[in-house]
């Protein structure tokens, strides 16, 4: 699949003979939720494994929160299963059915189409003069983050190899339209609809109030090098909340659209807005009544 030929949203019918259950970690609680159903769809002919993604899956099923399926999405991606997101955590942007429509759900997915939407996601590796590293995949953001007590990193970015700017800041975001609503969010980065195909690169805490996030389409390739002036000559490199790297003076990282998407099986009943307005209280304002 590609990003210019792959449609965002399409409704299929999937057959499911074997599913593959994967619980939040460190939480007694999706455990025992698995054991409920994994009985209820051995009822119905289907085999279950629980934590172990095999290609041969026709679905995963996660209990937890939106951490436990970016942990997943790689490996999910790869094989081009899809992915049901049952919200036993906190905030829910990705699995966002609740275990009170869990049943419904599944006798849907099991008797008629679904919606699944095609999740753009990036790649990245760290290029340096003795090695380049393996890619690594992202559904949410790749970030270079500085340690807590260094100066501001100088990042010099191209895309294409033609030059963008040095930015002077504590880091830099290179998100996904899903990943929108999260870090890249939080550091003053824009909400970009999931059915875009683009890479949104947003400073963290920049030197210059004029060093703004800039949106790019996703057949930019985009280069960051640390230049050997920064801080103590080191950052970190974190994939979906997970460090991978440590970033030198010189170091490269490259960042990209993958050439696989995360097939994410959504809700009939709520749209992405629904989810913005809910999640994140958007458009909402607070009426004070004075006495």
């Amino acid at each position: 699949m590609t990003y210019n030929s792959t449609p965002f949203r399409i409704n299929k019918r999937l057959t499911v003979q074997k599913a593959g259950l994967i619980t939040k970690k460190d939480d007694p609680r999706p455990d025992e939720y698995a054991a409920t159903l994994s009985c209820w769809l051995q009822q119905r002919g289907i085999t279950v494994s629980v934590n172990d993604i095999t290609p041969d899956l026709d679905i995963i099923i996660v209990l937890g929160g939106d951490g436990t399926l970016l942990h997943i999405a790689e490996n999910a991606a790869r094989h081009s299963i899809p992915v049901l997101g049952i919200n036993m955590g906190n905030l829910g942007f990705l699995t966002e059915l609740t275990e009170n429509e869990t049943f419904t759900a599944l006798e849907r997915i099991l008797t008629s189409e679904v919606t699944i939407e095609n999740r753009l996601m990036i790649r990245a590796r760290l290029i340096n003069s003795k090695r380049k590293t393996v890619y690594r995949y992202a559904l949410n953001d790749v970030v270079i983050t500085k340690n807590v007590l260094d100066r501001l990193l100088n990042l010099s970015t191209t895309a294409n190899d033609e030059f963008i700017t040095t930015y002077k800041a504590d880091g830099l975001i290179f998100s996904t339209p899903t990943g929108s609503t999260a870090y890249n969010l939080s550091a003053g980065g824009p909400l970009v609809y999931p059915g875009l195909a683009t890479i949104t690169v947003t400073p963290i805490c920049p030197f210059m109030l004029s060093s703004r996030p800039i949106i790019l389409p996703p057949d930019k390739r985009i280069k960051t090098r640390l230049e050997s002036g920064s801080s103590t000559g080191q950052a970190q490199v974190i994939i979906d909340g997970q460090a991978c790297w440590e970033m030198k003076g010189s170091d490269v990282l490259e960042i990209e659209t993958a050439n696989h998407f995360l097939q994410l099986v959504v809700s009939s009943k709520r749209d992405y807005f629904t989810i913005l307005r809910n999640k994140l209280h958007w458009g909402y304002q607070e009426i004070k009544i004075i006495l």
